[in-house]
């Protein structure tokens, strides 16, 4: 069975930082390329960053450029999100998901986590 499970979701203040950690577990993992996505109520899921198998390519929506990092550790089965900078509108529930191919259309990820809540407050 696989499993996703995230951590590091909570309540912050805008300018302050996070870390997303990701735990996979029942999957190849070093087979699957990454992905971080969030959603807010009512709205659509976005794509945030992602990341290759090897953690070789890495590529980020616009509006995270430069403030967060995704990376992965293929020996412990983890992957990372660090976002610095958080703004009040980064407030969503974020999920990490796997995917055969990299991409940035949620519909190809295979598997999901559960999605912590971030909260950014002022």
């Amino acid at each position: 069975q696989v499993q996703l499970v995230e951590s590091g979701g909570g309540l912050v203040q805008a300018g302050d930082s996070l870390r997303l950690s990701c735990a996979a577990s029942g999957l190849s993992f070093s087979s699957y390329a990454m992905g971080w996505f969030r959603q807010a109520p009512g709205k659509e899921r976005e794509f945030v960053a992602h990341i290759s198998w090897s953690g070789g390519v890495r590529a980020y929506e616009d509006s995270v450029k430069g403030r967060f990092t995704i990376s992965r550790d293929n020996g412990k089965n983890m992957v990372y999100l660090q976002m610095n900078s958080l703004k009040l509108e980064e407030t969503d529930v974020y999920y990490c998901a796997a995917s055969r191919g990299l991409t940035i259309s949620g519909t190809n990820y295979t598997y999901w986590g559960q999605g912590p809540q971030v909260t950014v407050s002022s």
